[in-house]
């Protein structure tokens, strides 16, 4: 081991014998009582040495090995320490590629403060190539979902739609402009390429990784141009996901509202089923109204979407589905968040299953999910 303070987390004296690591509340640590010389040693906490070399460049600060084994000990069981070196064979294949690396330091950084055991956030990140997403949709939310998974390092990411780019497609982070005229899929891939981490995809959508040949899917993203689709999604299109066990997750703006979620774990979570019996029965005429706003009859020109908006619904989105995929559970999971413009304040609601729905996930509790993306879970020394 090469024991590294986790670069990530900022460091500060609190008074003259108490350390902070870390600057917010929710990744914030504070270790004491800390003497000066037990401090300069912190410094040397850089990775680039072993313990035995650590042991004695300690001595010449007056600290004992049995002084030096019990810090880096706390160190380790508070989430603080770090090692260059772990992670198993999928991290050591990653730093391997220098370049691919280089440019998801930030997120490897990240994902070491939200995972605490030494090389877990790096190996996260590696495991990310091995899984395959498809995003169902085109426009200014789905384009910019998929363009930021397949930046943030997932191996496999599909784009359906059906149709050519509009020029209201475009959007900063979505389809270019040069892409109008284009069909929507084929544009779609291509930014899929451009963005993706350590050279594009083989031809045919194959990446080299481990979730080409047809991996099963990881995640369904369905964040289709028609907002109404995400506001109340149609129970039939999400059949075959709740038959095989598909993890999907609804995004998308209608009007002048974001929406986020559900993320739906077929049988632990509730589902587009679930969401429309509730409906329901709290207002007896939606079906009445949802038929009419689903047959078209009334809709005129371009629909609302809001561009920062839409920008944000996607980076909130990709945020959910990539902390899934890396094995936890978001807020999203049984619950959709929203936010109106012009205030835009986030806004979450539960959605329970529903007894009468088909999904079969009714009985079941958020503590009983487990998730279905395949990372590699840790536990924490201590």
């Amino acid at each position: 081991m090469h024991p590294m303070l986790k670069p990530a987390l900022r460091r500060a004296w609190r008074g003259r014998n108490t350390v902070q690591f870390g600057v917010t509340p929710a990744h914030a640590v504070t270790l004491g009582p800390m003497d000066i010389a037990t401090g300069s040693f912190l410094e040397l906490l850089d990775g680039t040495r072993g313990l035995p070399l650590l042991r004695e460049e300690a001595r010449a600060l007056d600290l004992s090995d049995r002084h030096v084994d019990i810090l880096v000990s706390r160190l380790t069981e508070a989430g603080l320490l770090d090692d260059p070196d772990a992670g198993g064979p999928e991290a050591d294949a990653l730093r391997r590629r220098a370049e691919t690396l280089d440019r998801q330091r930030p997120d490897a950084a990240a994902l070491s403060v939200v995972h605490p055991a030494p090389g877990s956030g790096l190996r996260r990140l590696a495991a990310r190539r091995a899984m395959r997403v498809q995003v169902r949709g085109a426009g200014r939310v789905g384009a910019a979902i998929a363009a930021l998974l397949s930046g943030s390092g997932v191996g496999q990411v599909e784009v359906l739609d059906g149709g050519r780019t509009e020029p209201w497609d475009v959007a900063p982070g979505g389809l270019p402009a040069a892409s109008v005229g284009e069909r929507r899929d084929t544009a779609a891939r291509q930014l899929v390429r451009r963005s993706a981490v350590g050279g594009p995809p083989r031809a045919g959508g194959q990446d080299p990784s481990p979730a080409g040949g047809g991996a099963a899917l990881s995640l369904v993203v369905m964040a289709p141009r028609d907002g109404l689709s995400v506001y109340a999604p149609d129970p039939g299109t999400a059949a075959p996901w709740i038959t095989s066990g598909t993890p999907h997750l609804y995004a998308g703006v209608i009007e002048a509202t974001g929406v986020v979620g559900p993320l739906v774990l077929p049988g632990g979570t509730g589902c587009a089923g679930c969401l429309a019996l509730r409906r329901a029965e709290a207002d007896p005429q939606w079906p009445r109204m949802l038929a009419q706003w689903r047959s078209g009859r009334r809709s005129h020109g371009v629909q609302a979407c809001d561009l920062g908006l839409a920008t944000a619904v996607a980076g909130l989105a990709a945020a959910h589905a990539l902390s899934f995929l890396d094995g936890e559970l978001p807020a999203s999971t049984g619950a959709r968040w929203e936010a109106a413009m012009p205030l835009l304040d986030w806004r979450s609601d539960r959605l329970d299953p529903h007894l009468d729905c088909d999904c079969g996930a009714a009985g079941h509790t958020e503590g009983e999910l487990t998730s279905a993306a395949g990372a590699p879970q840790d536990t924490m020394a201590g």
